[in-house]
């Protein structure tokens, strides 16, 4: 956090076909080195998947595995004395979305399957109807936040 300038938050625009942040942001977080094209790729056509395999529109189904995946609270480290303990604190809206769209991604990369767009397509289902391993991460955290309770008054 720096102390003389304030941060100044880059717009990010909607993509083209959804018309859609919340797609551009997951696109961006999708995307390796550099490849926004194949990212666009691989998203649009396991959007199509899904609306295949559900019969109901793709875009309704990500946002609803979004919200389904995004934790409320976690916890962080903090010293006190000479002890380490874990201190469950509230998640800000933004890093929420961004530490669901980063579960979706890296649970659909190690899961298995054919290709990208099969295993991103099944990971978004199963979030959709609040199974698969990105849902198993969610409720982990809360678990660990839960377990940590007693420390909530060391966080200041």
């Amino acid at each position: 956090m720096p102390r003389r300038k304030k941060i100044v938050e880059r717009e990010i625009l909607p993509d083209p076909k959804y018309n859609s942040v919340l797609v551009s942001k997951f696109l961006n977080c999708l995307m390796g080195k550099g490849k926004k094209g194949i990212a666009e790729h691989i998203f649009y056509d396991s959007m199509e998947i899904v609306q295949k395999k559900t019969k109901k529109s793709g875009m309704e189904i990500f946002k609803k595995a979004i919200d389904n995946i995004q934790p409320l609270i976690e916890v962080k480290s903090r010293r006190v004395g000479g002890a380490t303990y874990q201190i469950p604190v509230e998640i800000r809206a933004k890093r929420k979305l961004a530490l669901a769209m980063r579960w979706i991604i890296g649970f659909a990369r190690i899961r298995s399957g054919k290709s990208m767009t099969d295993k991103l397509a099944a990971e978004i289902i199963d979030a959709a109807n609040r199974e698969g391993a990105s849902i198993k991460k969610r409720e982990d955290t809360h678990k660990m936040a839960e377990a940590n309770k007693a420390f909530a008054h060391f966080k200041w």
